[in-house]
C-alpha cells in the first residue's frame, strides 16, 4: 500500500486530499479542474444514488434528463438568477475545428461561430422551464415532480477533490405546483429526505435550517438546508432545497387553467445533493489511518483474507471462506473473499483498512483447528476471536453496530463543538481556539452578517428550524434578536 498519511493535526486538508487519493475514490484529471471518479469512489457513490433515488420514487417523483446545453437568452429571463450563476458559467461559442492552413495544429474555426452561444448548465432551472410552459395546460397535469441525474459544471478556480470541483455529478429535483402551501410543503419534505438519508445512511447528524437571504440559492424565496460538521471543525452544507415561488413560472410564462377556468402561474420548487456528499463522508468519519465507511454505504462490508503457507493450507482455509461468503450473502451481507496470491495477508489488511471497509475477517490453519475466526472491526480497530457457530450472527450484528457507532460519535463531536456565545470577544475566541458550530444573536440584517464575514470568515450556516425562540441581543450591533442562528468556518 501507498504511504502513511499525514495525520488531521498536523494539517487536515493535506490528510483529507491524500486520503481521497490513496484509498482509491478520485484523482485529479488532465483537464484543470476536474476529477475522475475511480472505481470503488464510484462504487460508494452508486450505493448513495440508488437510496436517494429509492427515496425520491417512494415520494412520488420521476426521473427524466434535460439537454447540457442553455441557450444564453434563457438566464436572461429570471435577472436574479443569472447574477448568482454568471461568473461561474462555461461558454459554448463555436461549433466546428480545422486545420490551421500554417499547419500549427488544430484550431477553432472562426467561421463556425454560433448565432447564439450555449452555456453548460450551471444547475438547469432555466432549461426546464422552458419545457415545462409545454407540459403545464391544466390543474390536471400538476404536482409535476420530476428529478434528474446529471453532470453540470461551475468553473471554479480553487478545487478540491469531491469538495469543490469545475465539473461534477448530482441530482437536481424541480417541481411544479398549483399552490403556494403546497410548494412549501415540497420544498420542506424534501429537506426531510436528505436529513433522512444522511443520517441513516451516511451516518452523518446534521442541523435543518433555512438560510439568509444573502446565502439563500440564486432566485429562490427560501432555502432550506441541512448543515454537517466536519471533524476540523467546518460546517459543509450537505443539501438544499429551494421555494421558487412564481420567480420561474413568470420568467418563462408558466400558467395553468384552474378548475374555475383561470388561469394562474405555477409555484417552484428546486433541490439537489451532489457528489459533495462523498467528500462529506470522508471527513466526518475516517482517521489517520484511513477511511471509514459506514456498512451500510459500503462497496464490501466484509472482507475475508486467508492466511496459508502452501496449495494445501490455500485449499483448506478457502473452502471456509467460500462456505461463510455464502451463508453471510444469504443474510444480505456484501461479502469480498480475496484469494489474490500477489500479495501478502499483512499488505491485504493495510489495503482495506486504507479503504476503510467496515469488517475484516483473517482465516488461517490454526483457525480451522479451533474453529474460529479473527473478526476485526475498522471503527475501533479492535479485534477478537469468534466461534464458528457464532460468526454469521456477529457479523450481521455488528453491521447495525458500527453504523450506530459511527452515528453517535459524529453526534458527540457536534455537542462538544457547539458552543453558544453573548459577545463577539467570545464569538472570536471560539472561532479561532475551539471552531465547530457557534450559536449567536444577530440583527437580522445583511449589513451585520458582511461584517462578521468579513472580519471572521465565519457565515451563518442557518436559522435553525428546531431552535429555541429567545430574545436577545446582536453580538455585533446590540439591537433585539428573535432568536439565535448558527455560525461557522465552511467548505
Amino acid at each position: 500500500m501507498a504511504k502513511n498519511l499525514t495525520t488531521r493535526s498536523e494539517d487536515y486538508s493535506k490528510w483529507y486530499n491524500e486520503l481521497v487519493v490513496q484509498a482509491d475514490l478520485a484523482e485529479n484529471s488532465g483537464v484543470r479542474g476536474c476529477m475522475v471518479i475511480k472505481p470503488y469512489g464510484y462504487a460508494i457513490w452508486e450505493k448513495m444514488q440508488a437510496e436517494l433515488d429509492r427515496m425520491f420514487k417512494e415520494t412520488g417523483h420521476e426521473n427524466a434528463y434535460f439537454p447540457l446545453f442553455i441557450p444564453k437568452s434563457y438566464f436572461s429571463k429570471e435577472a436574479s438568477h443569472v447574477d448568482g450563476f454568471a461568473k461561474e458559467c462555461a461558454v459554448v461559442t463555436h461549433y466546428r475545428l480545422k486545420n490551421a492552413e500554417d499547419g500549427s495544429g488544430i484550431i477553432v474555426d472562426p467561421d463556425a461561430k454560433l448565432e447564439e452561444e450555449l452555456i453548460v448548465r450551471p444547475t438547469s432551472e432555466t432549461i426546464i422551464w422552458d419545457t415545462y410552459r409545454k407540459w403545464v395546460q391544466s390543474y390536471r397535469d400538476l404536482p409535476l415532480l420530476i428529478n434528474q441525474w446529471a453532470n453540470v459544471v461551475r468553473w471554479e478556480m480553487r478545487t478540491r477533490l469531491f469538495l469543490r470541483t469545475a465539473e461534477f455529478l448530482w441530482q437536481e429535483g424541480h417541481t411544479a405546483h398549483a399552490t403556494e402551501k403546497e410548494a412549501i410543503a415540497e420544498a420542506e419534505q424534501m429537506m426531510h429526505v436528505y436529513a433522512d438519508f444522511v443520517e441513516n445512511y451516511m451516518a452523518v447528524p446534521v442541523i435543518k435550517g433555512v438560510k439568509t437571504e444573502s446565502e439563500r440559492f440564486a432566485g429562490a424565496l427560501e432555502t432550506y438546508c441541512i448543515e454537517a460538521l466536519m471533524q476540523d471543525g467546518k460546517a459543509l452544507q450537505a443539501g438544499t432545497s429551494h421555494f421558487l415561488g412564481q420567480n420561474f413560472a413568470k420568467a418563462f410564462d408558466v400558467k395553468f387553467a384552474t378548475k374555475e377556468g383561470k388561469q394562474e402561474y405555477v409555484w417552484a420548487t428546486s433541490w439537489g445533493v451532489s457528489t459533495r456528499l462523498m467528500g462529506a463522508l470522508v471527513m466526518t468519519h475516517s482517521d489517520d489511518n484511513g477511511l471509514v465507511i459506514p456498512p451500510k454505504l459500503a462497496p464490501n462490508q466484509v472482507v475475508i483474507v486467508p492466511i496459508y503457507r502452501n496449495d494445501e493450507q490455500f485449499d483448506a482455509v478457502s473452502e471456509v471462506a467460500k462456505e461463510l461468503q455464502k451463508e453471510l450473502r444469504a443474510q444480505g451481507v456484501r461479502v469480498k473473499f480475496d484469494d489474490r496470491d500477489t500479495q501478502k495477508p499483512g499488505w491485504k489488511f493495510n489495503e482495506y483498512e486504507m479503504k476503510g471497509v467496515p469488517v475484516r475477517i483473517a482465516i488461517g490453519p490454526k483457525d480451522l483447528e479451533n474453529g474460529t475466526f479473527e473478526v476485526a472491526r475498522r471503527d475501533t480497530l479492535s479485534k477478537e476471536i469468534i466461534s464458528k457457530d457464532k460468526i454469521v450472527a456477529t457479523v450481521v450484528g455488528l453491521m447495525d453496530e458500527i453504523q450506530t457507532n459511527l452515528y453517535t460519535k459524529a453526534v458527540s463531536y457536534r455537542t462538544n463543538h457547539t458552543t453558544e456565545v453573548d459577545t463577539y470577544e467570545q464569538f472570536k475566541e471560539v472561532l479561532e481556539a475551539k471552531g465547530g458550530f457557534i450559536s449567536a444573536h444577530w440583527d437580522g440584517t445583511t449589513e451585520t452578517e458582511e461584517q462578521i464575514k468579513n472580519e471572521t470568515k465565519a457565515t451563518i450556516r442557518c436559522i435553525p428550524l428546531d431552535g429555541k425562540k429567545e430574545a436577545g441581543s446582536c453580538i455585533i450591533t446590540g439591537k433585539p434578536s428573535k432568536g439565535r442562528v448558527l455560525f461557522a468556518k465552511a467548505y
